[in-house]
C-alpha cells in the first residue's frame, strides 16, 4: 500500500525573498549557464544547496577538500538560512496542491497537470508498492547521497504516478482552493501554483484514498534510491512499533522512512513525455562512413541531405508511426535509420519480448552496444554518453566536434512505461523526459 503523510515543510519566507528568485529546476536539468544565472539571481537561491559551484565561496582554500566542498557549503547555507529566517517551518503538518499550466513543446496545445506534494513512505521495489521504469547512473547516486548526508534535507520532490480514473485526489484538493500560496512562472514559461492544505479531515481522506495505490517513479529514480539507501542506515535504531500521529493525522514512523514526493494521476490530463536524445563522444577511431556501413546490417539508411535541425524531430515522428526509426547526425550529414524487421529476431532474441519492442531498447542494444561497442558499464558510468532534450543542441555539438555522433529518438509512450514498470522490468537510463519538471524549493523536507 502507498503510505502518504503530511509534514511540517520548510518554505521560503516571502517577506524576505521573492519566490521567483530562489526556486530552480531539478538539479539534473540545470545547465552551467542556468547555474550561473541562479547564483546571480539571489544569495538564497536553492542552487547553492542542490548544485553548488566548487571553490567559489571559500576564501581560505583554493581547492575543495574533505573539510570544505560543495556539500559542506550546502549544509552551512542550509543551516544559516534556517537560523536567519529565510526558511521557516510550517506550524502544522500539511500537504500542498500543486498545478502546472504549460504549452506542450512542439505544439500550440496548452494544458494543466495537477498533483499534490506530500511525504511518501520508502519501500524496496520488491514489495510491489513503488515501481521504477528505468535504470540509474552511478555518478548521480554518489552525488545525491553525499548531499543528503551533509544536509539531511530533501529539496526537490520525487515525481510519482498513480492510477485513479475517478480522479479522487484532484476533486478533493482542487475544488476548495480559493487562492494559491505560491504563484511563479519559470524560465520555460510554465505557470506553477501551490496551495497549502492543513485540514486533518481532508488529509485523512486523501491518505485513505491512496492506501491501495501502486506508484511508478516518473522522475527522480536517483533521489529515490538514494533516500532508500539512507533510510536503511537509520531503520534499525529508530523504527517505532506504533505509528506516530499529530493533530489526528498519520505521520511517518521516523523521519528517514519517507521522502518528499509529488503525486500525479496518470489517468488525468497534462502528462507529456519528451524524447531524450543520445550524444556519443570519446570513441576511439570513430569514422562516420564505417558507422553507416556497419549499421546497414540492421537498418535501411536514407540520406536526409540538408534538412534543418528544427525539422528533424517532425520527420522522425512521422517515420516512427509505423516502424522503429532513428536519426544519426555525424560530420558526414544526417541519416534516417529504419529498422529492418529481420534485425529484431536476429540481434535482440536474448532480450525479453516486452522490452524488445521499445525503440529505446533497440537503440541501446543495436546501435550503442553492438555497432558502436559501448558497454553497459560505460553507459552506466556515462563514459561516452550525454543526454539531451534539444535537437539543435545535439546537432551543434557534432558540428563543433564536441561529439562523434548524435542519435535522435522518438519518445516512450505512457502506455509503454506503465506496462514495463508494473511488470517489474526496466528501460535503459534516461528513457523518458516528463515535461514540465517539478520546481525545487517549493517545499523542503528537513529530517532534523
Amino acid at each position: 500500500m502507498a503510505r502518504i503523510y503530511p509534514f511540517r515543510a520548510l518554505r521560503y519566507n516571502t517577506s524576505r525573498v521573492r519566490i521567483e528568485d530562489v526556486v530552480t529546476q531539478p538539479y539534473d536539468k540545470i545547465t552551467p549557464s542556468m547555474q550561473q544565472a541562479y547564483y546571480q539571481r539571489s544569495p538564497y537561491n536553492l542552487v547553492r544547496i542542490i548544485l553548488g559551484l566548487p571553490e567559489l565561496f571559500d576564501a581560505n582554500s583554493s581547492k575543495d577538500g574533505e573539510s570544505s566542498n560543495v556539500y559542506t557549503r550546502a549544509a552551512r547555507d542550509f543551516a544559516d538560512w534556517r537560523s536567519q529566517g529565510i526558511l521557516t517551518r510550517e506550524k502544522d503538518p500539511c500537504i500542498f496542491a500543486y498545478s502546472q499550466r504549460f504549452t506542450v513543446p512542439g505544439s500550440n496545445t496548452v494544458t494543466e497537470r495537477r498533483g499534490f506534494i506530500a511525504l511518501g513512505e520508502l519501500s524496496d521495489y520488491g514489495q510491489g508498492v513503488v515501481f521504477r521504469h528505468e535504470q540509474t547512473l552511478a555518478k548521480p547516486m554518489s552525488d545525491r547521497l553525499s548531499l543528503l548526508r551533509a544536509t539531511r534535507g530533501h529539496f526537490g520532490q520525487i515525481f510519482m504516478l498513480y492510477s485513479d480514473p475517478a480522479q479522487t485526489a484532484e476533486r478533493l484538493l482542487f475544488s476548495s482552493i480559493s487562492s494559491p500560496d505560491i504563484e511563479v512562472t519559470d524560465e520555460f514559461g510554465v505557470y506553477h501554483r501551490v496551495s497549502r492544505i492543513s485540514d486533518p479531515g481532508t488529509i485523512n481522506i486523501l491518505s485513505a484514498a491512496m492506501d491501495d495505490k501502486k506508484l511508478i517513479i516518473a522522475d527522480g529514480h536517483h533521489r529515490y534510491e538514494t533516500a532508500l539507501q539512507y533510510s536503511r542506515v537509520y531503520a534499525p535504531a529508530r523504527h517505532l512499533n506504533t505509528e506516530r500521529s499529530s493533530n489526528a493525522v498519520r505521520l511517518p514512523p521516523y523521519a528517514e522512512s519517507a521522502v518528499m514526493m509529488t503525486f500525479v494521476n496518470m489517468d488525468s490530463e497534462g502528462l507529456a513525455i519528451l524524447p531524450t536524445h543520445r550524444v556519443v563522444f570519446g570513441l576511439r577511431n570513430f569514422a562516420a562512413n564505417r558507422f553507416l556501413e556497419d549499421a546497414r546490417r540492421y537498418f535501411e539508411i536514407e540520406d536526409l541531405g540538408t534538412i534543418e535541425p528544427e525539422q528533424l524531430g517532425a520527420r522522425l515522428a512521422k517515420e516512427g508511426q509505423t516502424q522503429t526509426a532513428f536519426i544519426a547526425v555525424t560530420q558526414n550529414g544526417r541519416h534516417l535509420l529504419k529498422l529492418k524487421p529481420s534485425a529484431v529476431n536476429e540481434a535482440l532474441q536474448f532480450i525479453p519480448e516486452r522490452r524488445r519492442q521499445l525503440d529505446i531498447v533497440r537503440l541501446h542494444s543495436l546501435v550503442l552496444e553492438q555497432i558502436l561497442g559501448i558497454t553497459p558499464e560505460a553507459i552506466r558510468e556515462q563514459t561516452n554518453l550525454r543526454y539531451l532534450r534539444d535537437i539543435p543542441e545535439a546537432v551543434e555539438q557534432i558540428a563543433e566536434n564536441r561529439a562523434d555522433i548524435g542519435l535522435l529518438v522518438n519518445p516512450v509512450t505512457l502506455g509503454q512505461l506503465r506496462e514495463i514498470a508494473f511488470a517489474g522490468d526496466v528501460m535503459p537510463q534516461k528513457s523518458t523526459d516528463f515535461y514540465p519538471k517539478l520546481l525545487s524549493g517549493l517545499a523542503i523536507y528537513a529530517l532534523d
